[in-house]
């Protein structure tokens, strides 16, 4: 499953992100992820989710985001759910149609059994109907 919250920025798309995965933790039987930009959010999260600064990795691609995404998945079989704060950011995806990013999430998912949670910083009408699908909450 791919949910996203949607803003313009300074909506208050993160907060609504941290309280969501400090929630879900509780009652989440495997292992939870949170990807950020930076590690600044380290001490608003539970010491049970695991916090993945990406900016430490030389990610400079839609294409080599995935691939680190895949290795996440394939380094722990017990992960349950991911979530992406900043996602065009971190993703390579800023200004730029995320309709195959969010399928190509939507078919890890189904894959791999893990659920994605995505903060995107546009507003829902101008994503596609295909992504709108997977609103959540818009901001």
């Amino acid at each position: 499953m791919v949910q996203i919250i949607s803003g313009k920025k300074g909506k208050g798309k993160t907060k609504y992100l941290l309280d969501k995965v400090n929630e879900a933790v509780q009652t989440a039987e495997g292992d939870v992820v949170y990807l950020d930009k930076t590690a600044k959010h380290m001490y608003e999260l539970s010491n049970k989710v695991r916090l993945v600064n990406v900016s430490d990795y030389p990610i400079d691609t839609y294409e080599g985001f995935i691939g680190f995404l895949c290795g996440i998945i394939a380094q722990d079989h017990d992960l349950e759910e991911m979530y992406l704060d900043s996602f065009l950011k971190l993703a390579c995806l800023e200004g730029k149609d995320i309709t195959e990013a969010v399928q190509t999430l939507e078919n890890l998912s189904d894959r791999y059994q893990v659920d994605f949670t995505l903060s995107v910083s546009e507003d829902a009408q101008e994503l596609s109907e295909a992504v709108r699908s997977h609103i959540i909450i818009s901001l």
